[in-house]
């Protein structure tokens, strides 16, 4: 599955979003500055940032949002992506900066921080929706772990998140479980 760079970077910002919520390890790994400065290096955005306790909060705050995002399928995404483009005051408009050709934003550089996530990561998955791709938008099938990804593989054939090691570890588990039956 091939998107256009800008729609790459939202869905996986999105995602790394998302997956700072508490997962199979327990640990919420967004909760000060710094995280949402870690968070910032991986996942760069333009604008006005304050980098403070209420910027972390507000970022925090649509964590769960984007999350329902997963919960879904592609109809039931419609709404909760319509929602989100609303409440951020969505006007699309073409920009060009930073070595990016052009694309798309849809809020004010001076919009908050948590505003401009939410509705990038809704214009990439109006592309999601619009390309009829949205069986690709998936949850770990791993036993333990929540964490949540986009199948980008050629084939669609992704199980596993790579948040964890999940993948890895589940054929582990999949290989011990089976010489424990030859063994039995």
């Amino acid at each position: 599955m091939v998107f256009i760079h800008d729609t790459k970077q939202a869905l996986d910002a999105a995602i790394h979003l998302v997956n700072t919520l508490p997962g199979f390890d327990g640990q919420d790994t967004l909760q000060t500055p710094a995280d949402l400065d870690d968070y910032l290096v991986v996942n760069p955005y333009t604008g006005v940032m304050k980098r403070d306790a209420d910027e972390v909060a507000a970022v925090r705050g649509i964590r769960s949002r984007l999350r329902q995002l997963w919960d879904v399928d592609r109809v039931g995404a419609v709404p909760l992506v319509n929602e989100m483009l609303r409440d951020g005051s969505a006007l699309p408009r073409l920009v060009i900066h930073d070595g990016y050709d052009w694309h798309i934003h849809a809020t004010s550089d001076d919009a908050p921080l948590s505003t401009r996530i939410l509705v990038e990561a809704a214009m990439a998955f109006v592309d999601v929706i619009r390309a009829d791709e949205y069986d690709r938008v998936r949850v770990c099938s791993a036993d333990d772990c929540e964490s949540v990804y986009i199948d980008y593989s050629k084939n669609g054939s992704k199980r596993y998140c790579d948040t964890g090691n999940c993948g890895n570890r589940m054929n582990v588990n999949a290989y011990r479980l089976r010489k424990a039956r030859e063994s039995a």
